[in-house]
């Protein structure tokens, strides 16, 4: 086959992936700012020409529109009548819910990471009775659906005053991330040579020095992949945030799944508030993507 065929193909494949990827983003982000009037109708708007007037008439059929903010300021904001038009009379509660999604997740992921970085460290390093038993039981965790211990949890959380709490999802999620940071870490502590630990503690470091000076900064990549895996675990979660709070949702998932109901489906602020919650994963991810490619490779090193 030419190497000019070759190539067209290989574009080609990697256009249709990232199309299929980056659509659902698009629709989404072309729904939030569609005026939620046009949001059902038969047409389907897929193109912002320009920024829509709050008295601006109705299009005809055609798949221009005028964007607009209005799911945005309904979905951060409480208006009078609670309509677009109303006077703001402050803040709702979907700007505090995503400080709370934001709280719980770092201080699950370092609580998680910094917890699995020691443990990870002592399994690759000490030779543990029934370690590798030990090291399967921390991982098994890990396969129990969420669905089978949320009741337990409910009932357990209820009685030590921990429902509709921060504390609680972060010492919740913290458990959850451990295991999978734990076992994760564990393998690239293993692709960092014992010799370095062994030089270490004859030049006179102690073991946490060893660990401190030498095992830790070469683990650095592995620790931010764990970390960013950690966070999305803890950004994305579901299940516990809608059980575990009480009388309104504690944090952005399931404050963005209550906007359907009996009523309706409000698609215009369910649409701003997936933009708003795809946001701090995106620029977290983002600011590792050196961590994460070079957290792949991770195991070229070699003695």
């Amino acid at each position: 086959m030419p190497q000019l065929l070759r190539n067209l193909l290989a574009y080609g494949a990697i256009g249709i992936v990232v199309v299929v990827y980056l659509l659902p983003i698009y629709w989404i982000v072309v729904t939030s700012i569609t005026p939620p009037s046009l949001i059902a109708a038969l047409t389907p708007r897929l193109i912002p020409t320009h920024l829509a007037r709050p008295d601006e008439p109705l299009t005809k059929e055609t798949v221009f529109f005028g964007a607009t903010f209005q799911n945005y300021s309904m979905l951060i904001f409480q208006h009078e009548g609670n309509e677009p038009s109303g006077r703001i009379l402050g803040l709702s509660d979907f700007p505090l819910q995503i400080g709370n999604s934001l709280l719980i997740g770092i201080l699950s992921t370092l609580f998680s990471v910094g917890l699995g970085t020691m443990a990870a460290y002592a399994f690759a390093r000490f030779r543990i009775k029934a370690g590798g038993d030990l090291l399967f039981f921390v991982l098994s965790t890990r396969m129990l659906p969420a669905i089978a211990v949320v009741i337990p949890i409910f009932l357990m959380y209820r009685a030590l005053g921990l429902l509709g709490t921060r504390t609680g999802l972060v010492l919740l999620y913290t458990v959850f991330n451990l295991s999978f940071s734990t076992y994760l870490l564990k393998g690239f502590f293993d692709d960092i040579p014992h010799e370095y630990d062994d030089a270490g503690l004859l030049d006179g470091y102690t073991r946490l020095q060893v660990f401190r000076k030498i095992s830790l900064p070469q683990a650095v990549t592995g620790i931010a992949a764990t970390a960013v895996f950690c966070f999305i675990t803890a950004w994305n979660e579901f299940a516990f945030a809608q059980i575990l709070s009480t009388q309104s949702p504690l944090t952005a998932p399931p404050s963005i799944v209550s906007r359907t109901g009996a009523g309706g489906t409000d698609w215009g602020q369910i649409a701003a508030g997936t933009v708003i919650f795809l946001i701090p994963v995106t620029l977290f991810t983002f600011a590792m993507r050196k961590h994460l490619l070079r957290g792949v490779t991770f195991g070229a090193i070699k003695r």
